[in-house]
């Protein structure tokens, strides 16, 4: 009797303790699976005939277009957004971040002669909030239409614990194709070919956590203030969306003009321009050739930031440079203004180690 009485008295408990679920502990998996569902229908959007499977299987399939690479050599890249990401939950804006990530990653494959195919998104955050996640999802979309590839998967993960309430990381991975005599390495670069620069819209998506400090914190400008030196609001001058490339490199590229390029992100001209020139060569920057961009002159200002500081971290307004032989750089410049492409000439290749010297 008293062991029954004992065994009712335990059953009693364990009926009236709570049942702990995963929504309690932050993760609402309901309110994903929703959210989900509308993130499909934006990659759907992108998708093309060679996309073989639908969003939320276990990998996106794809199919390769060997009429168009008859010997195709498969080229990829993943990068994240980084800390511009602050600047987006400041300001409360969310549909340009997507885009900054995938023409990042179009423009990495495209200087090597790469058409992108498609692209995996991966987004990771605290507590979910379905609208902003749907917002990023769209801007990853749009781009991913304008650069001509499909959106075929991605994971959203919900950490709360690990990401603050309302932050989120962003980093996806693109994958490209380009027919193995049509690749772009740069080992063709000669001493004497010329260095033709195209602008970028501002700091793309590099030099973040200076440009923040120095404005934020040195400067101690409100994201909505209207900076004369910016000739902007500080939100609007750091949030420009991170360019693409891609339709005025096929035009130069199409034209056989090329002989190597560099997309100029962290480490700027400086440590960029160098993973292309072959060995026994090196680079002449002219830095009187080009307008330098108000929001970079004015950064430099507020931290007395030294000008190889400055070249090594920030893009410094030039956000693509295309090496062309000397022989070919009159066909090349009629591409570029036909394309309406504003450039300059901005340096030379010459005899030495593989570095960037600037005058």
């Amino acid at each position: 009797m008293e062991q029954d009485a004992a065994r009712a008295k335990s059953a009693k408990k364990t009926a009236a303790k709570k049942s702990v679920s995963y929504a309690d502990a932050g993760v609402d998996i309901s309110s994903g699976e929703r959210s989900k569902q509308r993130i499909k229908m934006l990659a759907r959007k992108t998708f093309n005939k060679h996309v073989l499977s639908e969003i939320g299987g276990f990998g996106g399939l794809f199919s390769l277009d060997l009429e168009k690479f008859p010997n195709p050599v498969l080229v990829s890249s993943a990068d994240g957004v980084g800390t511009k990401l602050k600047v987006a939950f400041e300001l409360g804006i969310h549909h340009t971040v997507g885009q900054d990530l995938v023409n990042h990653c179009v423009n990495d494959i495209a200087v090597q002669g790469a058409t992108p195919l498609f692209f995996l998104d991966y987004l990771a955050t605290g507590r979910l909030d379905n609208e902003t996640i749907e917002t990023v999802v769209q801007g990853l979309s749009e781009a991913c239409r304008a650069n001509g590839c499909a959106l075929i998967g991605g994971e959203t993960a919900q950490m709360p614990g690990f990401y603050a309430d309302g932050e989120y990381d962003l980093a996806g991975t693109i994958i490209g194709a380009v027919n193995r005599d049509k690749i772009i390495t740069g080992s063709t670069i000669a001493n004497g070919d010329v260095l033709i620069g195209l602008p970028s819209n501002g700091l793309h998506t590099n030099g973040y956590s200076l440009a923040r400090k120095l404005l934020f914190e040195v400067a101690k400008y409100g994201a909505d203030q209207y900076v004369n030196e910016l000739k902007d609001k500080t939100g609007a001058a750091l949030m420009r969306t991170h360019r693409s490339y891609l339709s005025i490199i096929k035009k130069l590229t199409g034209a056989e003009v090329v002989a190597g390029m560099a997309h100029i992100t962290g480490g700027g001209i400086t440590d960029n321009l160098p993973r292309i020139i072959p060995k026994g060569l090196g680079a002449v920057v002219d830095l009187a050739s080009w307008q330098v961009p108000p929001l970079f002159e004015h950064l430099q200002k507020l931290g007395n930031v030294e000008q190889d500081e400055m070249m090594r971290t920030f893009n410094m307004g030039i956000g693509l440079i295309v090496v062309v032989p000397a022989e070919k750089l009159k066909k090349a410049k009629a591409v570029l203004n036909r394309a309406n492409e504003r450039h300059h000439i901005i340096g030379r290749i010459v005899r030495g180690e593989r570095k960037v010297t600037y005058n």
